[in-house]
């Protein structure tokens, strides 16, 4: 392992360790051992993903003129997912160990080696290549090479609704992606919104997958969250709109903070059938390097069709002013919430020396950090310090919100367990704040820096360094 690998390797080891000692992720069912592939945010972690998700609504529904936001079920009509081709098509190719029964996503396996297995490969012709190269897989868990053939996995999760047990029931999934709603409800949003096309629509739901090996932390998991928009334009008119929306994608992930040099376009090489362009928006992971955080795809009039045609619904759009029908091109955008706010944790996290000592802190946009401020009083023993922090406090939070109050452990400790959560200033009540009403001091996060500051300025010189 190259200097450069084994950094990567140890950074993403140590940011896996902050997000449990700090209360931002733990293990799905910890208790009992975890559950694979499964993560429960805590209370810092939700706050940052709450505050993404506010970040993302506000970029796609509220500064946008032609956007609509929608929440729809998670449970659908079995019909649902066989129009889309997620019972047939929503596969992965799996073999199994047969010493320990670990399974392997083959052409994740087959990628590590230099070997391109096609999206649209048969079974057969998988089957053949993994045989091409059987002597160079080996199994993550016990070390073995000893597979079983290479066969397709269907990722949806299938669950039980209702009188499951009647004779003829249709099985029913757990959503196997969010924007499927936005689809079904096209025909909804333009009767009673009477939207001119081009219009889109933003959704953020979850999404559950039958993943064979989950890995890589909040990257791959078998529950998470998705952001999608679906722009509905005319047929042929996608190009301008679709080069827009990449850009537009772009900046948004500047706006969160995130190094630009950490971020790059791939185009897919391989497209699927109804596809007419694919992009991913890639960050660079520590460990695992550039993977795909947000898919912007140009799915021409297919899911509008196959919908169409499986539910007998008319579901052509009629433009108001020529009566021309047709059923309206989309381009996609789809994010996986988890995986952009690993991306922001990575991005965040330094380990650094301030004042001699080694800290680690979170370098988050304020707009994003779990907690605003931080109130101190200089020491807990000392009533009227204590007494001046609690009213401070209580008039930053009421603007503010996020606001936290800490007296535990000399100032020190508390200013260094605050740079590991990301919160962007500490405000000290000290003696002068209370003999000489000098005010109080404003610490910033990433410098070290103090600055005096009247507690009749406080609220407005925060609320200026927040943006």
């Amino acid at each position: 392992m190259s200097k450069k690998e084994a950094t990567k390797e140890n950074s993403m080891e140590n940011l896996i360790a902050l997000c449990k000692r700090r209360g931002f992720v733990y293990q799905g069912s910890e208790i009992y051992g975890g559950l694979a592939g499964v993560y429960d945010f805590g209370p810092r972690g939700v706050e940052l993903l709450n505050n993404i998700k506010a970040s993302w609504w506000k970029a796609n529904v509220y500064d946008k003129e032609n956007y609509y936001g929608l929440d729809s079920g998670m449970f659908k009509h079995p019909r649902v997912w066989e129009a889309s081709g997620h019972t047939k098509g929503f596969v992965d190719p799996m073999a199994e160990c047969r010493k320990c029964n670990t399974r392997i996503r083959v052409d994740k396996e087959l990628a590590k080696i230099g070997v391109a297995a096609d999206e649209k490969m048969s079974e057969k012709d998988l089957n053949d290549l993994f045989d091409a190269h059987r002597n160079e897989m080996v199994c993550p868990s016990c070390g073995k090479k000893d597979f079983t053939a290479v066969r397709a996995f269907n990722l949806l999760v299938k669950t039980n609704l209702g009188d499951f047990t009647s004779a003829g029931s249709e099985p029913v999934y757990l959503p196997g992606e969010a924007c499927q709603g936005i689809y079904l409800n096209f025909k909804n949003i333009v009767d009673t919104l009477q939207p001119s096309i081009p219009f889109g629509v933003a959704q953020m739901g979850k999404a559950f997958r039958n993943e064979i090996s989950p890995r890589n932390f909040l990257f791959r998991t078998r529950e998470f969250e998705q952001a999608d928009t679906q722009f509905f334009v005319r047929p042929n008119e996608n190009k301008e709109a679709y080069e827009a929306i990449k850009k537009d994608r772009w900046q948004w992930y500047l706006s969160l903070g995130i190094d630009e040099e950490k971020l790059r376009f791939k185009q897919h090489e391989h497209l699927v059938f109804y596809a007419k362009d694919a992009w991913d928006i890639e960050y660079d992971f520590p460990t695992f390097g550039f993977d795909e955080i947000e898919g912007i795809h140009d799915r021409t009039d297919y899911d509008l069709t196959q919908h169409m045609k499986f539910s007998g619904i008319d579901l052509r759009y009629t433009d108001p002013k020529t009566v021309e029908k047709y059923i309206p091109w989309i381009l996609e955008t789809s994010m996986g919430l988890g995986r952009v706010f690993l991306a922001v944790m990575a991005d965040a996290y330094h380990e650094d020396e301030l004042g001699g000592k080694t800290r680690v802190v979170l370098r988050l946009s304020p707009k994003l950090a779990p907690v605003k401020i931080a109130v101190f009083p200089l020491l807990k023993n000392k009533p009227q310090l204590v007494e001046k922090a609690s009213e401070i406090y209580t008039t930053l939070k009421k603007e503010f919100g996020a606001v936290v109050f800490d007296d535990n452990g000399n100032i020190g400790k508390r200013y260094r367990r605050q740079d590991e959560i990301g919160t962007p200033f500490c405000v000290t009540v000290d003696f002068e704040t209370i003999e000489k009403h000098a005010g109080v001091t404003v610490r910033d996060r990433d410098t070290g820096g103090q600055e005096r500051v009247s507690e009749k300025e406080l609220v407005d010189k925060l609320r200026v360094s927040m943006v």
